[in-house]
């Protein structure tokens, strides 16, 4: 039995939620709607764009409030707005350093995208699944929240030089991607700049890592180390773990 701290929730998507990068399994989606039911208020905070938050919740909790970019795209009331852009000067360092390693890569503007990665790489198959967007040359981009680098000479590498130039890197070493943000950018800092700071949480990479440290009540979908010692409770990573500790959340009894 557990006791829940707050009465928001927020639920990463891909790997806490969604096994497949396109839906999300309907026995989860029963469980969230039983905390829904039950008072919380929902936030989905993902590394995806918002653009690509919507095909996979495919209509779902449409009153729900959406962190996309891990922190730098925020939407309440069906409203998007960028709240964390790359500055022109660090923008220009990063590709500098990205030619420097030839890296591919998917960079993510409030809306569209500039995409130079491999057709058939797997990132690929999760953006825009909706046809909501364009794919434009980066130099079209009005700004530029995201950036994920799918390849390149040194990962590693490039990783380093990012958080040198000060920015959020999160290198997700199983599936070989470096995911760039702009300064200080995570989920954790904008549930904060909403004015949430007493919350749950669900999560299951290293990009959840502040997100689960700072929540009252904890869950690791999976066994990621990065996360060992951070959350109160560990799960499986599979729909029907995740709908039971979901259905445990909204059953508990509120701290006040």
């Amino acid at each position: 039995m557990i006791t829940s701290s707050a009465r928001t929730t927020v639920f990463d998507i891909d790997g806490t939620l969604c096994f497949d990068g396109r839906s999300i399994d309907g026995r989860i989606i029963a469980a969230i709607e039983a905390c829904e039911r039950a008072g919380h208020q929902l936030v989905f905070a993902s590394a995806r764009p918002v653009r690509d938050l919507l095909p996979v919740l495919d209509g779902a909790f449409p009153s729900a409030v959406l962190i996309g970019g891990n922190g730098s795209l925020v939407s309440v009331d069906g409203r998007v707005r960028a709240r964390a852009a790359f500055g022109g000067g660090e923008l220009a360092d990063l590709l500098a350093e990205v030619e420097r390693y030839r890296a591919e890569y998917l960079a993510d503007g409030p809306w569209d995208y500039a995409y130079t990665g491999p057709a058939d790489h797997p990132i690929r198959s999760r953006v825009d699944q909706g046809n909501l967007a364009r794919k434009v040359e980066l130099a079209d981009l009005p700004a530029v929240v995201k950036f994920l680098v799918v390849g390149a000479t040194d990962l590693p590498a490039l990783a380093e030089a990012g958080r040198a130039l000060g920015m959020t890197v999160n290198h997700h070493l199983d599936e070989a991607i470096v995911d760039f943000a702009p300064g200080a950018t995570t989920k954790w800092e904008a549930l904060a700049s909403l004015g949430i700071d007493a919350y749950n949480a669900f999560g299951n990479d290293i990009n959840d890592l502040d997100l689960l440290r700072h929540a009252r009540h904890s869950v690791r979908v999976g066994a990621h180390p990065g996360l060992d010692g951070v959350a109160r409770v560990t799960v499986a990573p599979d729909p029907e773990a995740v709908a039971a500790e979901i259905s445990r959340l909204a059953t508990a009894a509120p701290v006040h």
